[in-house]
């Protein structure tokens, strides 16, 4: 079976339409052969269309429907090829009309007017100039069949009017029909071009929605969902089936809609979707009507932070190495020479005053250290992995460094519960098998911070650190809680803002480095203030784990 590699058709290579389009040809020709068989044969020489030869006539029209139905043999094989087929079927029909014409009365007897309908077909189906010489050809035949009759029947030489106009007719019908066939051939080849547009088009489309940062969501005029990509789907959580009405599934936003098309703005720029999730609401109408419906952008708030933190944090980085290079180095000046001169005999005033220049210094070079501690947000490599088996880990290394001694008979296995001796007790609380994805580096400092901060605070005693492990809507969570006085109300505002800290000796950035890390992560760091809950309560939330391993949470 032939098939076509180029976009434009040829006779060489034609598509299926052409060869459907000759077998329709063809039947319309075993047709006419056969009902002029079925004359013929039912009138008999009574028929008044075939007055001068009665045999010939029905003779020829039982060999123009053998042929006719010959054809369709070579059709079916499709061999020869197409042009060799259409012109024997042509001249089939010029030679088998013009003998039918000839015996049935010449051109008096308009059989000659049935070729206009075979050269229209010829023009039509091959598209091509070659109809005008298949006009040629019927022309010849037609002035052939009536000089044979003027000569040997006596026809009327006047009737050579009638000849030449049928066969300017002839030409007319070929250049008409070869007109409308390139016309058509134009159209057919613009129709493909604009579908495979529309399909790039469509395609390109789904991409761009799939891999937007923003949620989107097509809506017609009533309100019915169209279209919702997959960011919508995560931040909406609630993803969408056939004909999904957007007032029964997501109320608040078809408020939002509704409002927007009445009053062309919505109440509100940003709609709260969930706890800490918030999403910037944009309305596009479709077609500059709002009647026609909208496209609605979910912008991610979180994602519009993270963006403006990650330049701030690129000048931050830009600033850090300065100060790393302008501020540590004088520092280590600063100290070394302040340590000699504490090996040098002086008085107490005088040693007092130089320990309080040591402990300065070593309080900027702490600041400089924690700054430059920012930088690692940038690096962030996180993986997936258990978080029971890490606070385990975590325990352990914390005790040790506090100096903190497990109790004998309490093992972890079970329970999840690790008692501590003197002068604390930390408890690890929660369920067990929750995987999480994060920077294992930087949870483990994030941990750390919260859990001095926590020992600093609080009052040393069993229980005094308790950390507890639980989940919420999918996303695993993570407290740390302590039983000192906790913070005041009027502090908690400030908590994760940069160099703020109530203690004298703290640098105030180790809690706002701890929720820049969490952020990174995809992970949340908040303060919780409890219902009858004494203490200081930090919790990490962290982001929700989807089976692609990709985490969608709070953070940038």
């Amino acid at each position: 079976m032939l098939s076509v590699t180029t976009d434009k058709p040829t006779a060489e290579f034609p598509t299926v339409d052409f060869w459907r389009s000759l077998r329709y040809f063809n039947l319309y020709r075993l047709a006419l052969a056969s009902f002029f068989v079925f004359l013929a044969g039912t009138f008999g020489s009574s028929l008044s269309l075939s007055p001068r030869n009665w045999t010939l006539f029905f003779v020829s029209s039982l060999i123009y429907a053998a042929v006719a139905a010959f054809s369709f043999v070579p059709l079916r094989l499709r061999w020869p090829r197409f042009t060799w087929q259409l012109a024997g079927q042509i001249g089939t029909d010029i030679v088998g009309l013009t003998v039918l014409s000839y015996a049935s009365g010449g051109i008096q007897s308009s059989i000659g007017l049935l070729l206009l309908v075979s050269l229209a077909a010829a023009g039509l189906i091959s598209r091509g100039k070659i109809t005008l010489f298949f006009a040629a050809l019927a022309s010849i035949a037609a002035l052939l069949e009536h000089a044979y009759a003027v000569l040997h029947d006596d026809a009327d030489v006047a009737l050579y009017v009638q000849v030449g106009l049928l066969c300017m007719s002839y030409f007319a019908v070929a250049w008409l029909a070869h007109t409308l066939a390139k016309y058509a051939v134009d159209s057919q080849l613009l129709a493909q071009r604009r579908g495979r547009d529309l399909v790039s088009l469509s395609e390109a489309n789904r991409l761009v929605m799939r891999d937007m940062q923003d949620g989107v969501l097509v809506v017609d005029g009533e309100g019915m969902i169209m279209q919702m990509n997959a960011r919508a789907e995560r931040l909406l959580r609630k993803s969408i089936g056939p004909e999904s009405s957007l007032s029964a599934t997501f109320p608040i936003l078809f408020g939002q809609y509704a409002l927007w098309k009445q009053a062309g703005s919505a109440s509100r720029d940003t709609l709260q979707l969930d706890v800490g999730l918030q999403a910037r609401l944009r309305f596009v109408p479709i077609e500059r009507d709002a009647a026609n419906g909208a496209v609605i952008f979910l912008e991610d708030m979180q994602r519009v932070r993270a963006e403006a933190q990650q330049i701030k944090l690129a000048a931050l980085g830009r600033l850090t190495a300065n100060i790393a290079h302008e501020v540590r180095n004088p520092l280590s000046a600063i100290s070394y020479a302040t340590e000699l001169l504490q090996e040098e005999p002086g008085d107490a005033k005088h040693q007092r005053l130089l320990q309080i220049v040591l402990d300065n210094t070593h309080r900027i070079n702490q600041i400089v250290q924690d700054v430059m501690q920012l930088n690692r947000r940038d690096r962030a490599q996180p993986e997936v992995f258990e978080l029971e088996a890490m606070l385990r880990t975590f325990v352990e290394e914390f005790d040790s460094a506090e100096r903190f001694v497990p109790k004998a008979g309490n093992p972890l296995a079970g329970k999840l519960a690790v008692e501590l001796t003197q002068p604390g007790v930390m408890v690890l609380a929660g369920m067990t098998g929750r995987e999480v994805r994060f920077d294992r580096g930087h949870l483990r400092q994030v941990l750390w911070n919260l859990c001095r901060n926590a020992l600093r605070y609080g009052r040393k005693l069993p229980g005094s650190l308790v950390l507890t492990m639980s989940a919420e809507d999918g996303r695993v969570m993570l407290a740390v809680q302590d039983d000192g006085p906790g913070i005041s109300v009027e502090h908690q505002g400030k908590l994760f803002e940069p160099f703020f800290t109530t203690a004298p000796e703290g640098t105030g950035l180790g809690l706002y480095i701890a929720k820049e890390l969490c952020e990174a992560n995809g992970a949340l760091l908040e303060y919780h203030t409890g219902e009858g809950q004494a203490g200081a309560c930090f919790c990490i939330t962290f982001g929700e784990l989807h089976r692609d391993g990709e985490v969608h949470g709070h953070g940038g």
